[in-house]
């Protein structure tokens, strides 16, 4: 098997790389001397024409910088204010520029550039993401013929949504050079399939293999997964000062998101508030903490979900709280991982309601955290990817408050033996469809 060749948008830098895709992929860079490519994190006026060789890790790492203009347009211009909306089904939040479009075309046709004088014999090369949907077009222009697959995180937009993209046609010509397009969960699946049907030029030639814009390519479904047992070492072996403390013993419903407009938190406060004012007697005896760290500030849509998400939260306190009890506590900033698994751990309720969301994996995140003698609920939107497979959660619509409130409700009160049988079903899925397997299974597949 030939070396593995990544490219993402952010690359993990530090001599002790981190975080969900890194487990994903260590063992396949690891085992063959792979290579890892992406986007420094740096903007410079002129960055170099060749990619940085970082050491330092158990495989190759090597980045490039951006000019300040094409972070603009390429990363918060096209990438976060056309295809984030969209594929969020928040296309009224879309800002349509000439240049956004130019600059994401301009990125990635420069990485393919910097990239080929370091490919080999053999190699096979997997694309994350929808920031570098162009790359395998870029690369095949420059002679590349090595397999090239995409793995989409995100959720891929329905017909209606992808026409209001200013070149929906483009974007399957795009992906249309991949050899395999990969998907979180089959909704996505047939969401490509219908539009590219109605916006380009499809044949379905099998359940899993197309013909578009006039090229052969495949297309799947493979959901990703967590590190299960590591997290749940991690859960077990939570400090107890990292632990939170409440005056009058409330139970903790946890929601831990990014502040973005796509997770559903303020909904999640609407129906919080729902449920206090429909059970005056749950005063003092439950909480919701949300930690939501700040993303992608800069752009218009964020600043305004921060400013309707805290005045929300400071509304509803202002409403219930006691000299001994806040309803809401809303932390906005990272936590570190390992405090993160206590905290599941400790929450009687895990709250995963996003509008719209490729997987979700703090849904996999609590259910491994859970002890299973005395575990959690999950309660899970529908529109997150994870619902696909964890049914044994309450899968709730984010949009109908009173629904949410009345899981918050059956959640509080559910029985232990209910409790310990929808988790182990849960953890079951969770640790046999973990982030190794999910690897594998792409790449097997790519092969």
């Amino acid at each position: 098997m030939g070396r593995l060749v990544a490219i993402s948008n952010r690359i993990p830098l530090g001599d002790n790389p981190s975080g969900g895709l890194v487990v994903a992929l260590d063992d396949a860079l690891r085992s063959s001397g792979g290579l890892w490519v992406g986007f420094s994190g740096e903007t410079a006026e002129a960055p170099a024409d060749d990619l940085t060789f970082h050491d330092g890790a158990a495989f190759q790492r090597a980045s490039f910088d951006l000019t300040p203009e094409d972070h603009d347009t390429y990363y918060l211009g096209y990438s976060n204010s056309v295809l984030w909306p969209v594929c969020h089904g928040r296309a009224d939040l879309m800002r349509i520029l000439p240049e956004y479009l130019d600059g994401y075309r301009r990125v990635n046709e420069r990485i393919a550039r910097m990239l080929v004088p370091h490919l080999r014999p053999g190699d096979r090369i997997w694309v994350q993401d929808y920031q570098l949907f162009p790359l395998a077009q870029e690369l095949r222009r420059l002679g590349v013929t090595a397999p090239i697959g995409h793995f989409l995180h995100i959720p891929f937009p329905g017909p209606t949504d992808c026409a209001t993209l200013p070149n929906p046609a483009e974007l399957f010509d795009w992906l249309s050079h991949y050899d395999l397009v990969g998907f979180q969960a089959q909704r996505d699946l047939d969401n490509f399939a219908a539009s590219a049907r109605s916006l380009s030029d499809l044949e379905q030639l099998s359940d899993n293999r197309f013909r578009v814009a006039e090229r052969d390519m495949r297309a799947g479904v493979f959901p990703i997964g967590i590190d299960a047992q590591a997290f749940l070492a991690e859960a077990e072996g939570a400090r107890e000062e990292d632990r939170m403390r409440s005056l009058t013993g409330a139970q903790i419903m946890i929601g831990v998101d990014r502040l973005d407009y796509s997770k559903g938190i303020p909904q999640r406060f609407r129906a919080f508030q729902a449920l206090l004012e429909g059970d005056p007697s749950l005063t003092e005896k439950v909480m919701l903490l949300q930690i939501a760290p700040p993303t992608r500030e800069s752009v218009d849509a964020y600043q305004q979900i921060r400013e309707e998400t805290e005045h929300l939260a400071g509304r509803i306190n202002g409403q219930f709280a006691t000299v001994n009890w806040t309803p809401i506590r809303f932390i906005h900033r990272p936590i570190p991982r390992n405090e993160l698994a206590g905290l599941y751990r400790q929450a009687r309720i895990g709250l995963v309601t996003p509008l719209a969301d490729g997987m979700n994996l703090v849904a996999k995140e609590y259910v491994a955290a859970q002890d299973p003698a005395d575990p959690g609920v999950l309660i899970l939107s529908r529109f997150a990817g994870a619902a696909e497979a964890m049914t044994e959660a309450l899968i709730i619509n984010p949009h109908d408050p009173g629904e949410l409130a009345q899981a918050m409700h059956q959640a509080i009160a559910m029985p232990l033996d209910e409790r310990r049988s929808r988790h182990a079903a849960l953890l079951r899925g969770v640790v046999e469809q973990d982030v190794g397997w999910w690897s594998k299974t792409y790449l097997d597949a790519l092969a």
